[in-house]
């Protein structure tokens, strides 16, 4: 057994002995028993060659409230991580996982803002697997302390249980480049309810040379769609290196191929499109729709994975007033 293996042994275990109620990210109904009683689904088996690395159980109640759990553990040993799988049971609107400089281990309830600036990855409803390119991998020190960040939501008239967990695939020895994921994009969002698309835009002038492998949008339930530019240093002409139609129930990751080469001094921004349609009756947003962790509010986010790792601010790539 790796040692990441006993971590999270002792993680579930003190989680208590809460069922998972569907596979991985699944957004279906729960299932009832003839009785009415909500039936927990066994979650599908990970991928071969990913073990779990951390994860909890959870209760949340019906009708939309917006729930965090946490979990802190400390790695016994160095781990070069080369792939991620979640198992995010329905409920799950996202998790966050960074490496914390302090805190007790364990579980605990807590608030969006008990993440960490370092990131390690993040998943929302419909994230699929993530695998590194050869020879790239994020380092895990021996004696880190992870903690994972669970924001529930349940929109269902059902009490909701479930276990999510984080599987990592590992290298053995340490891959040629160490590599980190930090977000770009803007705290600043304000969509008025008219019905008409509305952008947000956000990002910074890259600090030093770095190697894009992957991507990953988050936005919420009025997102329509995401641009991701990089405009080089002493130009105005803005390279795409994502464009597509953003949904929240399918929130992938978009490995680059070939790989984006980034220099000192570019520019690097995100647009997020907006629609805050007053003629939808399942639309319970707000007006205006402005940032917030809640599901009926909003986020303009981009995953950046790149290398080589810099143990920068996870949010130093975001524009705006920061709201943590």
């Amino acid at each position: 057994m790796r040692a990441s293996d006993g971590l999270f042994l002792v993680a579930v275990a003190a989680a208590g002995c809460g069922k998972s109620n569907s596979g991985n990210n699944t957004v279906d109904a729960p299932k009832t028993g003839s009785d009415g009683a909500q039936v927990s689904l066994d979650a599908p088996p990970p991928p071969p060659g990913f073990t779990p690395l951390i994860g909890r159980s959870w209760t949340v109640s019906a009708h939309g409230t917006d729930t965090y759990k946490c979990i802190r553990i400390t790695t016994t040993e160095d781990m070069y991580i080369s792939g991620f799988h979640v198992d995010a049971p329905q409920g799950t609107h996202h998790t966050v996982l960074t490496i914390s400089q302090s805190g007790a281990d364990g579980e605990y309830d807590c608030s969006a803002g008990n993440l960490d600036f370092q990131m390690l990855f993040a998943s929302g409803v419909g994230t699929d697997d993530l695998i590194f390119p050869d020879g790239v991998g994020l380092h895990v020190p021996a004696g880190s302390k992870l903690n994972l960040n669970l924001h529930l939501f349940d929109a269902t008239d059902n009490d909701l249980t479930g276990t999510t967990t984080i599987y990592v695939k590992q290298s053995a020895t340490a891959p040629a480049q160490l590599a980190e994921m930090v977000f770009s994009g803007t705290w600043d969002i304000s969509i008025p309810k008219d019905g008409q698309p509305h952008p947000a835009s956000g990002g910074c002038t890259l600090s030093q040379d770095a190697t894009i492998f992957a991507l990953w949008p988050h936005m919420h339930q009025t997102a329509t769609h995401q641009l991701v530019e990089l405009t080089p240093k002493g130009t105005s002409t803005a390279t795409k290196i994502l464009d597509d139609n953003y949904s929240f129930t399918e929130q992938k990751n978009y490995p680059q191929s070939p790989m984006i080469t980034a220099h000192k001094g570019d520019q690097l921004k995100t647009t997020c499109t907006y629609v805050n349609d007053p003629n939808d009756p399942d639309n319970h947003s707000p007006d205006p729709v402005t940032f917030g962790e809640s599901s009926n509010a909003e986020m303009c986010f981009t995953g950046v994975y790149r290398y080589p790792a810099t143990g920068g601010n996870l949010f130093s790539c975001v524009a705006g007033i920061p709201h943590l």
